[in-house]
This record gives C-alpha cells, sequence and structure tokens, in this order.
C-alpha cells in the first residue's frame, strides 16, 4: 500500500522525465525485449517505485518518420516494425522495370481490376441523370466538380445540354400555359356562337338525319347483316347418301352390318388376342376423302366396319375385310366433321361437325334421322355405353359445357358447365356409372352420370391440355395425349392418379389432338404424331419400339384391331386411312 502512495506521489515528477526519455529513444533501435515492456509483468517489489504509464497502458509501437519518408518497405518482408503511411505502403517498387509488363498493367492502380477515382453521389442525383441521359442524351459528368457548370461539365449530347441549358427530366423549361381566364358578370358575349353555359351553340343542330345517299348505304349494311343473321339460323343442309355397292343385300337379304364369318378370325368372340406383335409393313389403303380424315371409328364388337369421318364434310363406310370397299357415303354436313360415334349395336350413328349440328344417322339406310343444335360447336359427342341408356349421349360444346341430349324427344336433358375452356373428349369409366372429360382448360373432371357437378377435379400447374383421351381394354387406365410431347396414364378406378411410371415420351404433337389406342392384350400402346408417323410403344418398360413414316401430313388417329395380333389403321390430314400389318 505505501508502495502505491509512494508511486502516486511521484507520478507528476515522473512524467515529465518519462516523456523526455521516450522522446529521447524514439529515434533509437528498439531493443528486442524492453525491460520497460516487461515490467508490468513483474510482481512489485517493496520499497520499488513504477510509473503509471508503465502500469496502464500497452506497449507503445514507435513511429519512424525518417523511415517512413526515405525508406522504402522490402516488399518481401513478412513484418512491419512501425506504422507505415499509405503512400509509403503502396510506393513503386525499386528496381529495374518488368519489360514483360502490358500497358494496363504498368498503370497505376489502387484496385485489382485499375485506378478507382473516389466519387459519390446520392440515388437521387444518379437516377435523375440517368434518366435525363436516357431521355434528352446527355449528363452530368461525374469526373468534373458539378459547381463548374460548363460544357465541358457534361457528357454525351453537348449541344443539347447547351440548348436546353443542362436542365434535367424533373425541370420543366417550358411555361406552363396560362390558366384561362374566368368571365366576370357572366358575360358570354366573348365567346363566339356561344349563348351561355346551359344554352346551345348558334350553328348547333339535335337531329343529324343522314342524306339520301347516306341513308341508301346505311339501308344496304342493315339489310346484309339481317341476311347474314338469317343465314346461320337457317335450317341444316339437306342429308343424302350414295351406296358405293352394287348389291345392298346378299343372297340371304343380309346387309354390309351382317359379321362376316369367313375372315380367318372369329368377329364374333368378345376374348383378345393372346399375343400381339409390332406391325411392320402397309397392306392396304383406303383413299376417298378429298380433305384431311378427322377421326376413325371401327364397329362395335367385331371391327368387320371403319366409319370415317373428314374435313370434306362427308362420312363414309369402308370395309376392313374381303375387297375393303367403301361401302357408303353420308353427306349432311355443311362443314368439317370433327367427330363420330356408334350406339352399341352399331346400328346408329352420331356425327358432330363444325355447322355446329350433331346428327343421327342410320348405319345400313343412310337416312338422317334427327338432328341437334344448342348452336355451339360441338367438339366432341359419345353414346351412353350402357345398355339401358341407348336414347341418351354427350357432347362436349365450344360453350365450355358437356350437354346431354335424348335421342326420343330431340331435347337437351342435363347440362354439365363446370369447365372453364372447350371441352375436348369425353370417355366413360368405371362400368359406364362415370365420365371423364378434358378440357382446354388444361383439367381432367369426373362425373357421376345425370349428376351436374364434377366430384373429382384434377389440375396440376405442370398439366397441358389432353384433347386425346383413351380408355384401356382392360378398363383400369386412361392414356391422355398431352400437349407437351407426352402420353399420360391416369388410373380410372376409384383415385384418378398420374401414373408417373407410365409416361411415354419420343414423338411430337404439340397441337395436334393425336388419338392414342392400346393393343388388345395391353402389350403396346400406339398413337401419330405431328411429323405423320405411327409410333409404337411398349406398355410395361415405356420404351418407343417402333416408329413407322405413315402419311405424309399428320398422323391423326390410330387404331389397332380388337380381334387382330397386328393389324392397325392409322388415318392422316393427307386424306388417306391405311392398314398396316
Amino acid at each position: 500500500m505505501s508502495a502505491a502512495i509512494t508511486s502516486l506521489a511521484s507520478y507528476g515528477s515522473d512524467s515529465d522525465s518519462e516523456n523526455e526519455s521516450e522522446s529521447s529513444t524514439s529515434t533509437e533501435k528498439v531493443d528486442p525485449v524492453d525491460s520497460d515492456a516487461t515490467a508490468h509483468l513483474k510482481p512489485l517489489q517493496p520499497g520499488h517505485t513504477m510509473s503509471l504509464a508503465v502500469l496502464n497502458s500497452a506497449p507503445e509501437v514507435a513511429v519512424k518518420e525518417a523511415v517512413e519518408t526515405g525508406i522504402h518497405l522490402d516488399p518481401s518482408l513478412k513484418e512491419v516494425a512501425f506504422n507505415p503511411t499509405y503512400e509509403t505502403m503502396f510506393a513503386p517498387e525499386f528496381g529495374p522495370m518488368n519489360p514483360y509488363k502490358s500497358q494496363q498493367m504498368a498503370a497505376p492502380r489502387n484496385m485489382l481490376s485499375g485506378y478507382a477515382e473516389p466519387a459519390h453521389v446520392n440515388d437521387f442525383m444518379f437516377e435523375q441523370q440517368r434518366r435525363t441521359f436516357s431521355s434528352y442524351g446527355y449528363a452530368l459528368d461525374p469526373s468534373v466538380d458539378t459547381h463548374e457548370a460548363s460544357s465541358c461539365s457534361y457528357i454525351g449530347a453537348v449541344d443539347e445540354a447547351e440548348k436546353n441549358k443542362g436542365l434535367t427530366v424533373f425541370e420543366s423549361g417550358q411555361k406552363k400555359p396560362e390558366k384561362r381566364k374566368k368571365i366576370k358578370g357572366g358575360d358570354a358575349g366573348e365567346i363566339d356562337n356561344f349563348l351561355g353555359p346551359w344554352a346551345k351553340y348558334i350553328d348547333e343542330k339535335d337531329v343529324a338525319k343522314p342524306s339520301e345517299e347516306e341513308q341508301k348505304e346505311l339501308d344496304e349494311i342493315i339489310a346484309k347483316r339481317q341476311k347474314k343473321g338469317r343465314n346461320e339460323e337457317e335450317a341444316p343442309g339437306e342429308e343424302k347418301t350414295i351406296l358405293h355397292v352394287k348389291d345392298m343385300y346378299d343372297y340371304q337379304g343380309r346387309s354390309y352390318l351382317h359379321v362376316p364369318q369367313d375372315v380367318g378370325v372369329n368377329l364374333r368372340s368378345a376374348d383378345a388376342p393372346d399375343k400381339c406383335y409390332l406391325p411392320k409393313k402397309q397392306i392396304h389403303v383406303w383413299s376417298g376423302h378429298t380433305k384431311g380424315v378427322s377421326a376413325i371409328r371401327l364397329y362395335p364388337s367385331s371391327g368387320h366396319l371403319l366409319l370415317s369421318c373428314s374435313m370434306d364434310c362427308k362420312i363414309k363406310l369402308w370395309e376392313v375385310y374381303g375387297e375393303r370397299r367403301c361401302l357408303r357415303t353420308f353427306i349432311g354436313h355443311s362443314k368439317a366433321v370433327r367427330d363420330i360415334c356408334f350406339n352399341n349395336s352399331g346400328t346408329q350413328f352420331l356425327s358432330a361437325a363444325y355447322d355446329r349440328y350433331l346428327k343421327l344417322w342410320d348405319s345400313e339406310t343412310g337416312q338422317c334421322i334427327s338432328r341437334f343444335t344448342n348452336r355451339k360447336v360441338p367438339y366432341c359427342v359419345k353414346f351412353n355405353p350402357d345398355e339401358e341408356k341407348q336414347n341418351l349421349f354427350v357432347a362436349g360444346m365450344s360453350d365450355k359445357k358437356i350437354v346431354q341430349w335424348d335421342i326420343r324427344t330431340g331435347e337437351v336433358v342435363q347440362e354439365y358447365d363446370r369447365h372453364l375452356g372447350a371441352v375436348n373428349t369425353i370417355t366413360f369409366v368405371d362400368e359406364n356409372r362415370r365420365f371423364v372429360s378434358t378440357s382446354d382448360d388444361k383439367s381432367l373432371r369426373v362425373w357421376e352420370w345425370d349428376i351436374p357437378v364434377d366430384f373429382k377435379y384434377i389440375a396440376e400447374p405442370s398439366m397441358h391440355s389432353m384433347p386425346a383421351v383413351t380408355l384401356s381394354p382392360n378398363g383400369k387406365w386412361l392414356a391422355c395425349q398431352s400437349m407437351d410431347n407426352q402420353i399420360l396414364i391416369f388410373g380410372a378406378q376409384n383415385r384418378f392418379r398420374l401414373n408417373k411410371k407410365k409416361i411415354f415420351k419420343g414423338h411430337m404433337v404439340a397441337g395436334y389432338a393425336c388419338q392414342v389406342d392400346f393393343s388388345p392384350d395391353m402389350s403396346y400402346v400406339v398413337s401419330g404424331d405431328a411429323d405423320g408417323k405411327l409410333n409404337i410403344w411398349d406398355w410395361k418398360t415405356t420404351k418407343l419400339y417402333h416408329r413407322i413414316k405413315a402419311h405424309d401430313k399428320v398422323c391423326i388417329s390410330a387404331l389397332w384391331h380388337p380381334h387382330e395380333t397386328s393389324k392397325v389403321i392409322t388415318c392422316g390430314w393427307d386424306g388417306q386411312i391405311k392398314l398396316w400389318d
């Protein structure tokens, strides 16, 4: 305690002497181990006095002014024993110039990429100059002091800057138009042809009656409009049919609807072939349509007849076996036919066309039995496959609705109105108790029959429109032709989940509703594509097994014959229907 008091008492006298001694020794070389620097680490000896500067402060690093000004730092030095200035640290190295340095590398640098001049511009000034440059073509030079405004302080269109006196986009050089002077005392006499705030102008007319010529032109326009409206509401075109074979009935009085028994295949059997094989070559071409074929359908159960609809507004019935002749042509639509569908027995079929009409035809006589329309374009049509409901059919329309008609009355009995886009396909599943519809709204909806509210709605952000859907022969799967060049497989029982393990790729179909089909034994999946090719995938591995150039234009549909091991029928927009084996 006495030693501490003594050291405090001697603080005043010691501090001056210490400062002098420090200044005198500042120019001298510092010893490696200074006794004063380690004095604070030693225990205090009784009777020994020590300055507070030694006790209370860290060891000081001497600043060598002579070294800073006169001597440069050695670049290879690892440790610096003093505080050098910025100029000392970044002074150029002594010695010969490096002859291999480029001009850019030899130039003075204060950063890795070059020399950066100190500058500061706040956000508003920067944005102001940027907008001025983009609008007027000039801006202030940031490297010049802004207080010295002259032609040299601008970059870009200097002449424009001088002309506008350096105005920015936030400063308006034009004078504001003077406000209209109010007329005192309500005197409106100064305004020409104006009689007052509620009065009309002197030369203003109440009724603009057209002249005789103008009236004639108006009458013609109105008449044309009314005529156009009448055309749309006119009755459908007259239906007729052409029989292309000599005799409609054979010697036993049987028509062409009779299932043949001498073709080498039991067409009456309900069993599918045990093993299917890949088709290799073309064996027949049905040609008769003058424009692209839209859809083809095989005769129910037997498949001995083929029905085709085309963009030439005609529907044709062909033989699949024998001479493979065109049997009958059905004419009655005024625009391209979009879809066709047989009833269960094959005696009647429905056709849907762009003339907004759905027509019911007799397959044998070619007579048009009835017509249906709701003034919208039908995109697809399907009979209810249930034997007890063969008088009912549904059609997907362009106005986002699925409409259900009764053939006996010709009236709409139900409307399913939940889709957000035109309805493309209707497929019956689950023993015909439900049906699945797809639409341009990129969704898939599942409906209970006769209940106009969908109980299942499938729509993912990654999904695309699916304009062609086919049910597998075993009724367990739905093959959907997706517009992202894939065939997606959904379960057709209960959950309707996407089977992510079965995705068929490798063809180009974007923009076309190419119909998909299965082989009868569920071994293969077939589909046309936009290049006119017939693609065949293996069902188990989803590998693309075979590809055939089938048509010159889009191959819009492919059907695998339900009783044949390797017969596939394709149709395309080149107007041809081909048989492959």
